[in-house]
């Protein structure tokens, strides 16, 4: 693929060729959601849960402050460096091969999309069009643009 300015990298980077958000990805290293919980797990120091348990007899739900440091440990670690720098979590996906094959940056772009079999699982199929649709609307830039301020999981 030909050299890219750095808007078009940064949306390379957060936006997988099959028009998933990466960025908003709650395994993605570089999204929002582990720089919020890391900031979050900085902010409350490591010595927050003693301070849970003491303060729970005033407000029970600070009880719970065990399981929630689990999960926002969890959250601010970020594990996936992206599709296209071969960390996609769905395993067989083929998308990233093909978009590599036919010298696209996204499905929506490709001249034979929708195609038959993109190899994404069932429950992908249809944001996998919808998203392709846009990007072939309005272009990369505006897509991410869009999805950046909507809720990853609806």
């Amino acid at each position: 693929m030909p050299s890219c300015s750095p808007s078009e990298r940064e949306t390379m980077r957060l936006v997988a060729p099959c028009g998933l958000y990466c960025g908003g990805c709650l395994a993605f290293v570089g999204g929002a959601i582990r720089s919020h919980a890391r900031a979050l797990c900085d902010l409350l120091g490591p010595n927050f849960g003693a301070y849970a348990e003491r303060l729970s007899a005033m407000n029970p739900a600070l009880a719970s402050y065990p399981q929630a440091a689990s999960l926002l440990e969890f959250l601010a670690q970020g594990s996936c460096q992206g599709c296209r720098e071969g960390g996609c979590l769905l395993g067989n996906c083929g998308v990233r091969a093909c978009a590599i094959e036919r010298e696209v940056s996204f499905c929506g772009l490709c001249p034979d999309f929708p195609c038959e079999s993109p190899g994404l699982p069932e429950g992908l199929l249809e944001r996998w069009r919808k998203n392709g649709e846009r990007i072939r609307r309005d272009g990369p830039a505006a897509f991410l643009e869009m999805v950046r301020i909507k809720p990853r999981y609806p």
